[in-house]
This record gives structure tokens, sequence and C-alpha cells, in this order.
């Protein structure tokens, strides 16, 4: 079997019953299931939500994508071997550990499959929620030209590229498009203050104001649990996404929960601790690597940084197969610190879809 038929690269096409279009996302493919499958598995499988709660399958893929753009590799590899399995992976390790800690939930009830998720309806809070311990990357590049106020927050000059901050830095954006919040451009992921967030808590969906300390309480534990996790891995912990959402228990409580991915090498910086130690060399365990590997290999590499810029740059994503080398090290990369954190062997799967619809169907009872 070839590379390329290892990797499950279309996951929006499985025969799932839904009555709704399948929501797919650069990376996951969304089914929600019908009224009645979504109560019959509610009091089949025992789940703690409320008894009419929506539910979905989420299913991960092996796509890449990178400045909002979505790569592919020579001999149709359309995907990285093993990297969807090691997303799910680390973020169920991580889901896993907060729960243990006392710290919330997440939106995922059960796992059927490496890249199956079955998750309840969230009502999200519409904050991206940045959290950073290290100056690096975009903020690093606006702090070189002069910035020195980030989402309200003032950090001091003479700082260093890739220095350690003194305390953790919540540099949130927004989650889609807001509109009619004042101060608050009317266009997705913009920097927004602490002070726009109190202000219009209702528009960001917020159940209460207490409700955005407890958001900053579980981003900032969440934040030190990987961390200090990943330390005795001699990993470091640079910077992560955080998304938060409301569901309701089966005894009627909303409650505040992390949803989407967390502390992958997708959603955050993560750095191998010796080489910044010995040498205060930046060794890449996250997508970073593979968006340095971009901006070298095509000549303009303005296309892949400037937003005015974004048809030529899904022209040069589309038209442009990667060297299979290219994929197979972010493959490396993905599956070596899944392995690292989970302490467990990510084994690539012959035929992902087929083994997923099997599943579904015997188990589940969610294939015709």
């Amino acid at each position: 079997m070839s590379l390329a038929q290892k990797v499950l690269a279309v996951n929006n096409d499985l025969p799932i019953r839904t009555n709704q279009p399948v929501h797919s996302g650069k990376v996951r493919s969304v089914y929600w299931l019908t009224e009645e499958d979504s109560k019959r598995l509610i009091q089949e499988r025992g789940y703690n939500v409320a008894a009419d709660a929506p539910l979905a399958i989420m299913v991960i893929s092996d796509r890449i994508s990178a400045f909002d753009a979505i790569w592919h590799g020579e001999d149709g590899l359309n995907g990285v071997p093993g990297k969807g399995a090691a997303l799910n992976a680390i973020s169920n390790h991580w889901f896993k550990l907060f729960r243990e800690n006392g710290l919330a939930d997440s939106h995922i009830l059960e796992i059927p499959h490496p890249f199956v998720w079955i998750v309840q309806k969230a009502r999200p809070v519409m904050i991206e929620a940045i959290a950073r311990q290290y100056i690096t990357g975009s903020m690093w590049r606006a702090y070189a030209k002069g910035e020195r106020e980030f989402c309200g927050i003032r950090i001091p000059d003479g700082l260093q590229k890739d220095q350690k901050l003194d305390e953790l830095l919540i540099t949130p954006s927004t989650k889609g498009i807001l509109k009619g919040i004042p101060g608050v451009p009317e266009a997705d992921d913009v920097n927004i203050t602490r002070q726009n967030i109190d202000d219009n808590y209702q528009a960001f969906n917020f159940n209460s104001k207490d409700d955005i300390d407890l958001y900053e309480k579980l981003l900032k534990e969440g934040f030190d649990v990987i961390s200090s996790e990943l330390e005795k891995l001699d990993q470091m912990f640079v910077d992560t996404k955080f998304e938060f959402g409301y569901v309701t228990d089966k005894d009627g409580n909303e409650k505040l929960i992390y949803m989407d991915e967390v502390g992958t090498p997708d959603s955050s910086r993560i750095w191998d601790g010796k080489a910044f130690r010995e040498d205060g060399k930046v060794v890449e365990n996250s997508k970073e690597g593979f968006r340095q590997f971009l901006l070298n290999h095509f000549e303009d590499s303005d296309i892949l940084l400037n937003k005015d810029r974004m048809d030529e740059r899904q022209a040069l994503a589309r038209d442009n197969a990667l060297p299979i080398d290219a994929l197979m090290d972010v493959s490396r990369t993905y599956i070596g610190i899944a392995e690292k954190i989970t302490g467990k062997k990510i084994e690539l799967s012959d035929n992902p879809k087929a083994e997923i619809i099997q599943i579904l169907k015997d188990e589940f009872k969610l294939v015709d």
C-alpha cells in the first residue's frame, strides 16, 4: 500500500447519518447527528449531557494547513502521515490531565477511533485566547518595530528575541466577525483587550463577568499543567491557543469547558529544551518548522505573509506539490512529540476511512 493511501486527506465524505451539511474546516470535519441518534447515544452510552443535547461526530484529517492555505506533496500525498492521530492523541492526553487536576471538562464525550471524537454541541465563547510565555513570532516582529502594547498590556523595553516573559501574557482576539462592539473592528481575528471583554462580555458570549475571571483561570492553569508536563520531557511550552464554550450537563447545570484542540503542534509552539539551553537554538516541535520551510522554499515569501495577497497564496498552495521529504519531516515531528507526551506509539492505519466507517456502523449504528 502506498504512503498516499495511508493518509486521510478527505474526511467530509463519510456515510454518517445526518440531516445537516457536513461542516469541513481546515483539518476537521463535523457531522451533526440526527435528533434521534443523539438521544439514543446519550441514553445508551450514559453521557453526562442534557437528554436533548445535539451530538456530533468530529473526524480529523491528515491535511496540513499553514498561512491559511492547505498544502499537498508530490506523488499524490495530500497530507502528512500520522498527523491526525498525533494531534488527537495529544489533545486527548491534555484534556484528561485537565479533568484529573480538577480544571474543567472538554466537549469530547467518547473516542471511538484515533481519528474520531464524539462531541456535544457547545455554545462557543467568541474569543481565541493566545497564552504567551516567550516573545517570539508575530509578537516579536511587532515588538522589533517598536510596538510595546499588546491587547492593552504594556511590556517593557529591552527584551530580546525568544526571551522568557516575566509572566504569562494573554493576548485574546475575536473568533469570527463580531458586530456592534465599541472599539472592536468588525473583522475576524482582531486583537482585543481585557477591558473590551469586561465592557461587552455578553457580546463575547460570556454568561457573566465572573466567567471572564474563570476563563482566565482555566487558561493559566491549563497552560501551567501542560508546561510542567513538557518540562519533564525537556520541552518548552512557548505559546498556545485556547478556546472555550458552554455546555449543560444532565442535571441542567451550565458549565464552561475547554473546546477545539489544546497543546498540540498545530495550536502551540513547543521548543526542544536541551538545544535552547545549551546553544540558545530554537528547535521546533510544532508546525512552526513547516512554516519556516515554506518561507524559505518560495522565492517571494511576502505572498505567505501579506493578507492582501490571499488569492496568490491559495494559487501557490494549489499549484505547487511540495517535496515528500518536507511532509515526512512534519510527520516525524508530530509523531515524535505525540509519542513523547503520551508515552504510547502512534500506529499508522492502512485504511483509516474504512476503519472509521466500520466502527461507527457496528458499535454506534450511525451508518446505514
